[in-house]
């Protein structure tokens, strides 16, 4: 029987699904929230990062504008500009793969996999864009991009953009970064001033963003994306959508942000000395390696003991022995908390205005 190739307006999500490697490619996940202030880091919708230097600074956002089909997108807003950025400036935005997510592309060996990127893109400030395929390998890194073009200013517009295989490079079967996918948004003359990229790997620092446009010549300008689809093969497929709760799972590997209501259950423990207690606090799903973490005050919390009452307010937490799967938090205050050994439980205590929050960030 001969082999017939599926037209990609066919392609059913239900049969084929998986075809889309990368996580919350329509943007609905989003448990930072708006992020002002940036240079670099993560905000907006969650696995996209700002990678900058010396060029601009901006707010990181989930935007309601979107193309058809598209609830959500990511939204770039330059807050400083810079008109004359140094040769060694750049802004980027970067889409990070950890190794085990790439086995299938079989890198490094005669069956290697093409990839092809397709993307929704809106923004003002039309022009020449750069699109980087950048890979981690064990003994060297490999670089490929290509130019794409915005012709209409605030009119959504789709890109394909397909990028070799890499037969010559391998990603490792680890939790480490492998492969990035760059946006550049601005850059100085190091990385502008060679030769438009044709997808080909080479390790020429001018050709990386070459002729791209400057996102930060202007507090005017943002810049809008959705529908990401980062996918096996030299074919763009129509956008594979999952429902929320797996796009949620997924994310929740990279970061996880928990919000307690008032009241609101926390964790168990016991008193480890009438003056503190400890407890385990678990999280799912499993994180990508031991995260590092953040709480509210000691204040949003308080801890009950058996009889159902509260004792005193802590005024001290601390958060250690982080693995993938849970943190120990410890609790204390020097009036005391409760009897030696007795089993408490720990909960939200908003009273004062403040949120009870716990955050795990394990991303690459």
């Amino acid at each position: 029987m001969a082999n017939t190739k599926i037209p990609p307006e066919l392609v059913d999500d239900q049969v084929f699904g998986g075809r889309r490697l990368n996580i919350n490619g329509d943007m609905r996940v989003a448990q930072r929230g708006t992020k002002t202030s940036m240079q670099s880091g993560y905000g907006g919708p969650d696995r996209i990062n700002l990678l900058s230097s010396s060029l601009g600074v901006y707010t990181m956002s989930q935007s309601d504008t979107s193309p058809n089909n598209f609830g959500k997108s990511f939204k770039l807003t330059t807050t400083t500009a810079n008109t004359s950025p140094g040769a060694s400036a750049y802004a980027i935005l970067q889409y990070k793969f950890e190794g085990h997510d790439l086995q299938s592309l079989k890198w490094g060996t005669a069956d290697a996999e093409q990839i092809t990127v397709s993307f929704w893109v809106y923004t003002n400030k039309t022009g020449t864009y750069n699109l980087e395929m950048y890979a981690y390998d064990n003994t060297s890194n490999h670089q490929a991009n290509k130019q794409y073009t915005v012709s209409a200013s605030n009119t959504w517009e789709k890109k394909v953009i397909t990028f070799p295989s890499g037969n010559n490079a391998t990603i490792p079967d680890d939790n480490t970064a492998a492969l990035n996918f760059n946006f550049w948004l601005g850059a100085g003359s190091t990385y502008t001033s060679g030769s438009a990229g044709d997808g080909n790997f080479h390790s020429t620092a001018a050709n990386r963003a070459a002729g791209n446009v400057n996102i930060a010549d202007s507090t005017s300008n943002a810049f809008r994306i959705t529908g990401l689809q980062i996918e096996t093969g030299t074919q763009a497929t129509p956008f594979e959508y999952r429902n929320i709760a797996q796009e949620e799972e997924q994310c929740r590997r990279y970061f996880q942000h928990h919000n307690f209501p008032d009241a609101a259950a926390v964790m168990n423990g016991s008193m480890w000395q009438t003056t503190s207690m400890y407890g385990a606090y678990p999280f799912y799903p499993q994180m990508r390696t031991e995260p590092t973490s953040t709480t509210s005050a000691a204040t949003t919390f308080d801890v009950y003991t058996p009889n159902g009452q509260a004792a005193s307010t802590p005024a001290a937490i601390y958060h250690q022995n982080h693995s993938p799967q849970a943190i120990e938090i410890y609790l204390y205050n020097s009036s005391g908390l409760g009897t030696q050994g007795e089993a408490v439980w720990v909960r939200s205590d908003t009273s004062g205005g403040e949120t009870a929050t716990f955050t795990l960030d394990a991303e690459l």
